[in-house]
């Protein structure tokens, strides 16, 4: 499996070029785009992904916190799926082939049978663009209180009956309320990206990496069950102090995530 970072989670101080060059030094194998949604800033990046010998492992929309896919204002759900739209070209450009999407948001305001629906339009209407470009909306679960099994996730999915919706599953997030074997076993196939982070499933908050509730070696082998071998990506705060120490210790903690099994663990 190949390792990944945030592009967020390195020194905000550094460059582009920098940040690349760092992430390469340390043993990772892409980068996550991530606050990225112009040409000219996503092309810089892809010149200092090639001059650092890695890659963009898949881009981040920007826009669906603020702007819903679901919401039920017709004019902001418009806007969402033009953002949407827009971080799907940036994938094009930079040459990767996902895009991390929050599909809805449940809330006191947002109803989840409304949610439901406008969600699958919005996503039906950006399915063109997608398939144009030849880039996955990866749907990923983020305590949006949406999607909230990996049952309905799936038949949400299969839903398109496109190959160019997918999950983007977060292995962390999914403790609040799940456990990552039983999703990871029902979405199969539909796995296009990994999200990592760590989680104690006790006190509800997230901790560092291989501290928390999730037990790599089950979560590792049952990617490897459903045939996923792509990117683990970690998607982490980085220290207030030596972020670039951050940096290479979580790429030895994916190496040691990714590795595979001795003794069937």
């Amino acid at each position: 499996m190949k390792k990944a970072m945030t592009l967020g989670s390195l020194p905000a101080e550094m460059s582009l070029t920098q940040k690349f060059q760092l992430a390469a030094d340390a043993g990772l194998d892409g980068l996550e785009l991530t606050g990225v949604d112009a040409q000219a800033q996503t092309e810089d990046a892809r010149a200092a992904a090639d001059a650092a010998g890695i890659e963009i492992a898949s881009v981040m929309a920007t826009t669906h916190w603020k702007l819903p896919l679901s919401s039920t204002d017709e004019a902001v759900r418009v806007e969402a799926v033009k953002g949407i739209e827009q971080s799907l070209q940036v994938a094009d450009w930079a040459g990767t082939d996902t895009v991390l999407v929050v599909p809805g948001v449940v809330d006191e305001e947002n109803q989840y049978h409304a949610a439901l629906e406008l969600a699958a339009k919005s996503i039906r209407e950006m399915l063109p663009v997608a398939e144009g470009l030849g880039v996955t909306m990866a749907l990923e679960n983020v305590w949006n209180k949406f999607l909230l099994s990996p049952v309905e996730m799936r038949d949400f999915i299969d839903q398109f009956d496109s190959d160019y919706v997918a999950a983007y599953f977060d292995v962390g997030n999914i403790l609040l309320y799940g456990y990552p074997v039983h999703w990871i076993e029902v979405l199969g196939e539909r796995i296009a990206r990994v999200h990592v982070k760590d989680f104690d499933a006790n006190s509800r908050q997230f901790v560092a990496l291989l501290t928390g509730s999730v037990d790599y070696p089950r979560v590792v082998n049952a990617l490897r069950g459903v045939g996923y071998d792509g990117w683990l990506t970690a998607e982490l705060a980085r220290y207030p102090q030596y972020p670039e120490e951050f940096v290479y210790d979580t790429a030895r903690h994916l190496e040691w995530i990714a590795r595979k099994p001795e003794n069937g663990r």
